[in-house]
């Protein structure tokens, strides 16, 4: 009785040892066998679960009672076995071999990512992965032994999850959580847009910042109607800032619907104004003017773009809600990634706005969903000034730009950009300055700039430019405590070298001990780590491990003397100390026992340092200028401005540990961006602190990182304080918006004089763009001229890249064999491309070589038809699909991550992630290939 299914759990045995864990299951265990089995077994499960696993299996495959396997079936779903569940249900284990790459990588980098990894946080984003016990129990390991104990744990579970998404949904979490060094160790080579806050150097850095725009305006600019723009008489007298005495309704101030007039005019604009004048009300009035042009207004096709999801959940929070109020028949959605599924045509088809994040719509574009640009009518982009290089703006403008250049006959939608600075890019002139300007024109399409001019004392009224004073302090003199940490650091790097040539890894040169520079070499020592081959995959292990936690115990040295150069050498101390507490509670190999000797031998010594040590100039500088301007005004309101998150801690310990200092109870105020080793802030989190801060006198100060640096709106802030903070002229005029109170100012204190240099060339630099931009109006018709010649320039551009390969291909034959096992699958030479993007093989052989399976999700794309799931015969694999097209049956198509692409002549083995990548010649696909003696399944 239940042979076959015997004969399957043995066939599976490895999918249930490496993911089962007995306890779970124990109800089922104590039915269907004896009380000596089930304690021997869970005695077993506290050595090893995987041994436990196996013994548990090999009991099942003696059982022969009525419906026990029904039984087991139905346990594994009410323990939360899903995945297994599923599997089991169709005996189908493909989604476990496709995540056997991701298991292998998340176990090589075990050691180091642990070190980066917040559990209690990530569990409250993982909740669908991890079973309420394991939930707990991860808790528990947290509150008993500490951080890298718990996320050692975590990763230990996640390895034996039988969840389909836990990797996808690991990256989300660490993305989410900013944990910035554990999301690039399981994604090195994933390009990411990095905010500000993780920057050591902002220097050179443009920022993509968190951003939540012009909500706290709403009694001041935010209209409950954005009122008729062409009939402004209609709406009555008013009082005050504006509002309507009649209807109760807010009106646009004058400057905003100055901002407004080129838009509703139908022009392409670039709207430029200062930070926390309103550009999201302009918006909303823009909106509605274009509405009034159809009188069928589901005509009407407005899409709002944002560059992130924390703006798109902002702008379409306020969108949905000024709509809803002003007419509910103006029906608005939203749309960002983590809403993949909905369809993006579907969504403009039945709404009049859509708020999206650009790359929804790139995507969109791409895959042929929404066919063209033109079935729009207005696009909004927010911070325009983004729409330069391979920024998803751009990638949308380009594709209007060919519709509207190809000479065709066209009905593009109106584009609307918003920004508070055009000062982009690199310029040492004027007229450098206008040639980036006519760029970001060119991108946008547009050949007016719209910017207050008639109305600038009404802006200034609202909007403030605090006056802004430079203190430069002299640096730490040589301070032996840098010196130890050096020290220790220079040993470290000999015995990594010892272990491996780490300098033959990276590039990087001229690595000095305490600089970003030296972050990004560790970043590029881990990232060739691990890729790096040996013949010994034993020894590949070994040393792999061991530079990794070289490597971390680095980082953390090198983040201490960052501390230490802006902050209290106590606060450095307390750092490493909390570092080595977790490596302390979590146990630790060989290695890390002689890297924590190093520290250990030392610390007394440095502990006396921090203790006795000299004070850090910078901050006797700031401590003097705190007390001075709370003395003169007792209500001032502060936003502190610091490069890192670490530096953010630090600072609000010495704040409330300075006597004269400690009665401003600062608050911290950091940002959702995608990496960090610190702690995270979440939207909720981040508007409490802000509302806080702006409705009570608790607190006093905030400690910000660059996420307050564009679009919060902080109103009763009156001083700036810029401490080692720098960026280009769009961030200074971000950062200094933050002041808007009336009478504010903002200070830059800083050791280096190139740092006050650079601002003070910034601050040149804009009165440079806006001369610049005055100069471009004033000459509208060369102002168009040049767009149009900048245009033709870049069509011709991109048109000879587009007919030129990025990289010649080869006539080279590979056979693709087995990613996992290795198996011959078949010859690059039966490759066929349809469509430009699905891959085809034309040899029906290779059904000999795999098997197939039911998809759970068949669906029809780009006129293919997915039917089933395509596996490797030896080992289940998952090579792809089969699917039709046209009138062919049977068609595989194959996953290139799926395969190690081996040279027919040098047998050297290559593997590609993506088809873009492969570096030979695939031919495109000829129908009449396609014969019944070639396909015996073509009708």
């Amino acid at each position: 009785m239940y042979e076959k299914e015997k004969e399957n759990l043995k066939r599976c045995s490895d999918y249930f040892t490496k993911t089962l864990r007995p306890s779970f299951i124990k109800a089922f265990m104590i039915d269907h066998l004896d009380n000596v089995t089930v304690e021997t077994i869970l005695s077993e499960e506290e050595t090893s679960v995987t041994a436990a696993a196996q013994l548990l299996l090999d009991k099942m495959y003696d059982l022969n009672t009525e419906g026990w396997f029904q039984a087991f079936i139905d346990i594994l779903w009410a323990s939360e076995y899903k995945g297994l569940h599923a599997a089991i249900t169709n005996w189908d284990f493909s989604q476990f071999e496709a995540l056997q790459e991701h298991r292998k990588t998340l176990e090589m980098i075990e050691p180091s990512i642990a070190k980066h990894m917040k559990p209690s946080e990530l569990l409250t984003h993982m909740s669908d992965i991890f079973k309420q016990k394991e939930a707990e129990e991860i808790r528990a390991m947290e509150n008993n032994r500490g951080k890298i104990a718990a996320s050692e744990m975590m990763v230990k579970i996640l390895l034996r999850s039988d969840q389909p998404s836990w990797f996808k949904v690991l990256k989300m979490a660490l993305e989410d959580c900013n944990l910035t060094h554990a999301y690039q160790l399981l994604e090195p080579n994933e390009k990411v847009l990095k905010v500000q806050d993780e920057d050591m150097d902002t220097s050179t850095t443009e920022t993509l910042c968190f951003e939540i725009r012009e909500e706290g305006e709403s009694e001041d600019t935010l209209p409950m109607s954005a009122n008729d723009i062409s009939h402004p008489e209609m709406s009555g007298g008013t009082t005050g800032v504006g509002t309507s005495v009649r209807s109760g309704e807010r009106k646009l101030r004058e400057y905003q619907k100055e901002l407004t007039a080129a838009a509703v005019n139908g022009q392409n604009t670039i709207i430029c104004a200062p930070t926390g004048c309103g550009k999201t009300v302009v918006a909303l009035a823009i909106c509605e003017n274009h509405l009034k042009q159809f009188p069928d207004k589901t005509k009407a096709k407005i899409v709002f773009l944002a560059t992130k999801v924390d703006v798109y959940e902002q702008q379409y929070k306020l969108f949905k809600e000024h709509f809803l109020s002003k007419d509910p028949s103006i029906r608005v959605t939203g749309m960002c990634g983590d809403m993949d599924d909905l369809p993006v045509l579907w969504l403009i088809e039945n709404h009049e706005i859509v708020v999206m994040t650009a790359q929804i719509l790139v995507n969109a574009l791409h895959s042929g969903e929404v066919a063209s640009l033109e079935l729009l009518t207005l696009i909004l982009l927010d911070e325009c000034h983004n729409t330069t290089g391979k920024h998803p703006y751009n990638n949308i403008m380009t594709r209007y730009l060919d519709i509207k250049l190809n000479g065709s006959t066209h009905s593009l939608p109106q584009v609307v950009g918003l920004t508070a600075s055009v000062g982009i890019g690199s310029f040492k002139n004027q007229p450098e300055a206008e040639n980036n300007i006519l760029q970001l024109c060119a991108n946008l399409d547009s050949r007016s700039i719209t910017t207050v001019s008639k109305h600038l004392d009404e802006l200034r009224s609202y909007v403030h430019t605090p006056k802004k004073e430079f203190f430069e302090v002299s640096q730490r003199t040589s301070d032996p405590f840098i010196r130890i940490i050096r020290q220790i650091m220079s040993n470290i790097e000999q015995l990594a070298q010892k272990v491996y040539n780490i300098d033959s890894l990276t590039n990087i040169q001229n690595r000095e001990y305490g600089s970003q520079t030296y972050e990004q070499w560790i970043v590029s020592v881990q990232k060739c780590c691990r890729v790096l081959q040996m013949n010994n995959s034993e020894e590949e292990r070994r040393i792999c491990r061991a530079l990794y936690n070289y490597t971390e115990h680095l980082r953390k040295y090198n983040d201490a003397l960052i501390i230490t150069e802006d902050a209290r050498t106590k606060d450095a101390l307390d750092y490493l100390d909390a570092f080595f507490e977790d490596v302390r509670n979590a146990g630790f190999d060989e290695t890390e026992r002689e890297l924590t000797a190093f520290y250990d031998s030392q610390r007394a010594q440095l502990q006396d340092l921090a203790t006795d040590g000299q004070q850090n100039p910078k901050l006797e500088e700031l401590k003097f200028i705190l007390e001075e301007e709370y003395h003169n005004d007792d209500q001032t309101r502060t936003v502190l401005f610091v490069r890192t998150r670490a530096l953010a801690d630090a600072m609000k310990k010495w704040i409330e540990e300075t006597d004269s200092l400690k009665f401003l109870n600062p608050e911290i105020l950091i940002g959702k961006g995608r990496k960090s080793n610190s702690s995270r802030m979440t939207l909720s989190g981040l508007k409490g602190v802000l509302e806080s801060f702006k409705s009570s006198d608790h607190s006093k100060i905030l400690v910000a990182t660059s996420v307050a640096d564009e679009g919060i709106d902080i109103p009763q802030c009156n001083l700036v304080l810029m401490y080692e903070y720098v960026g280009n002229v769009v961030k200074m005029v971000q950062v200094r918006g933050r002041g808007r109170a009336q009478g504010s100012r903002c200070f830059l204190i800083s050791s280096c004089k190139e740092r006050i240099e650079k601002e003070k060339l910034n601050m040149f630099k804009e009165q440079m763009v806006e001369k610049a931009v005055t100069r471009l109006q004033s000459s509208p018709d060369e102002l168009s001229h040049k767009v149009d010649m900048l245009q033709k320039e870049d069509k011709v551009r991109r048109d000879h890249i587009r007919s030129s390969p990025d990289k010649p291909k080869t006539q080279a034959s590979y056979h693709l064999l087995c990613a996992k096992c290795k198996t011959f699958a078949c010859s690059s030479d039966d490759l066929r491309v349809v469509q430009e993007c699905h891959h085809i093989i034309l040899d029906h052989s290779i059904f000999d070589r795999c098997t197939t399976a039911p998809h759970k999700r068949p669906k029809t794309f780009c006129g293919l038809t997915k039917k089933e799931k395509m596996l490797c015969a030896e080992c289940k694999f998952d090579w792809g699909i089969i699917a039709s097209y046209l009138n062919i049956q049977d068609l595989p198509v194959l996953k290139i991550e799926s395969f190690v692409l081996k040279d027919c002549e040098t047998q050297k083995q290559l593997y590609f992630r993506k088809w873009r990548d492969v570096t030979f010649t695939i031919r495109e696909f000829d129908i009449t290939e396609i014969t019944p003696e070639t396909w015996p399944s073509t009708p």
